[in-house]
């Protein structure tokens, strides 16, 4: 698989990579997804009245993990479609050599068998374009699903189940309620994922090229990239920087999205959702849960592309 030579590694081995690094990471880090919810709900909703609240009832631990069945099921199947998906792209543009363009990272002998990257290297154009594709996909499918998670972790709802909360939706709302917000989704999650994508392999060269200045190039050995004990940190460092960028640029379709899911009559659509967000809280609002976001999104992309990329590594290595 690395650097575009042809993958021994299956569909499925990817799949069920990102669903294992997507259900860990949405375990560990609902509460902070939660809260985001909580503060983006409403302009007098603030991270430190939300957490006196919940501290304040009967099982405050607990609370703060209201809608993880829905928030695993989500990102688990939603990262498994996502990193299944963004694999077989990236695998077909570098063996087309599609979406080429001058910023291309080196592919020598040398610089990948020092780079901390497990995947294939491709243009900057072919990283952003690839990820954003992945991405719209996975998230459309999983569209249901993410409007469900919403509702379970806002309390401006009242659901007792999954299956309870399905029902209410598609009585009152009917089938359009579970696409809820799907443009500001899309808009969202497709230049997110593009530009983390962007970001993180560039982040990655750079960091991988300061870590090795000055090494002498050793083809003695069989290419299986960095050691995990350098590439780990590399990777884990990479991630959490390039979901910062990504997700400072991308928070207003955020805080929109979630408006929309939880009160689509009242915003109706993405456009007038922004209208009168801006007009009635102030452009601020559109940041609104960013630290939050930007926190949960830094450990979980962090976390989960660290993890699959040393799964890829270590089945690469297996498989040679």
């Amino acid at each position: 698989m690395s650097n575009g030579s042809s993958s021994r590694s299956s569909l499925s081995f990817h799949f069920f990579a990102g669903l294992s690094t997507g259900m860990l990471s949405a375990s560990l880090l609902q509460p902070a997804d939660l809260l985001k919810t909580r503060v983006q709900q409403s302009p007098s909703s603030t991270l430190l009245s939300t957490l006196k609240e919940i501290t304040s009832g009967p099982t405050p631990l607990l609370h703060l993990w209201r809608g993880t069945l829905p928030s695993v099921i989500r990102t688990g199947f939603g990262s498994a479609l996502y990193f299944s998906t963004l694999n077989a792209l990236r695998q077909h543009v570098a063996r087309s050599n599609l979406l080429s363009s001058t910023l291309i990272v080196s592919t020598t002998l040398f610089d990948a068998k020092h780079s901390s990257s497990s995947l294939p290297q491709l243009s900057n154009l072919a990283n952003l374009t690839t990820g954003a594709i992945a991405r719209a996909s996975a998230g459309f499918v999983m569209m249901p699903l993410t409007v469900i998670k919403v509702r379970y972790e806002s309390n401006l709802y009242a659901y007792k189940s999954l299956w309870g909360a399905g029902t209410t939706i598609l009585h009152k709302e009917g089938v359009k309620g579970f696409f809820s917000g799907l443009g500001a989704t899309a808009i969202r999650d497709a230049p997110y994922a593009g530009l983390y994508v962007l970001f993180y392999e560039q982040l990655k060269s750079r960091l991988s090229a300061l870590r090795t200045a000055g090494i002498a190039p050793d083809t003695s050995t069989p290419h299986n990239g960095m050691k995990t004990r350098v590439s780990v940190p590399i990777n884990f460092v990479s991630g959490v920087l390039a979901a910062g960028f990504a997700t400072a640029i991308t928070n207003p379709f955020d805080a929109i999205k979630t408006r929309l899911q939880l009160m689509p009559k009242k915003y109706g659509n993405m456009i007038r959702a922004g209208r009168q967000m801006v007009q009635g809280e102030g452009f601020g609002s559109l940041f609104d849960g960013l630290g939050l976001r930007i926190a949960r999104k830094a450990a979980s992309s962090a976390l989960a592309w660290t993890l699959y990329e040393e799964l890829v590594r270590r089945a690469e290595i297996r498989w040679q």
